[in-house]
């Protein structure tokens, strides 16, 4: 009963806008909110300000990754080491109000832990965007570490 009223909700957020959509989708993700690569790359066209923040392994990251992406490497951000990475630019991202995209290399553990760190460090989870299928499934442009 309960899921037949959860589907009927999302029916009608999805009848009511995009938006309204992509929070009700956000619910059956765990709360975790991603963006998907197409999207990304309009907002990267456009010059939105955001913090691209890349986890992936160093080796990953140094064979291709999004412009303008700050190198983390903190993947799989399962250990106490790993996640220590991800306080490079912490109080910037703290202090700021852009949104924080996580590029992973798949969009699945290591960027929902990094979320999670990142919460619970202060940093607002509303700023906070998956990039889906992570950098693997990533069709645009990519540059090598320089």
């Amino acid at each position: 009963m309960m899921f037949k009223h959860a589907v009927l909700v999302g029916l009608f957020l999805l009848a009511v806008g995009v938006g309204s959509a992509q929070a009700f989708l956000s619910i059956f993700s765990g709360g975790y909110q991603y963006i998907s690569a197409e999207e990304l790359n309009k907002r990267i066209e456009v010059g939105d300000a955001m913090v691209l923040l890349d986890i992936c392994p160093a080796d990953e990251f140094a064979a291709g990754h999004i412009p303008g992406s700050i190198e983390t490497n903190a993947y799989p951000t399962q250990t106490d080491e790993e996640r220590s990475r991800l306080n490079k630019g912490l109080a910037a991202l703290q202090a700021g109000n852009e949104d924080i995209i996580i590029v992973c290399p798949g969009g699945g553990g290591g960027a929902r832990r990094t979320v999670d760190y990142y919460k619970a460090q202060g940093v607002d989870e509303k700023r906070m965007y998956i990039l889906q299928d992570g950098l693997k499934k990533w069709p645009y442009k990519k540059v090598p570490k320089s």
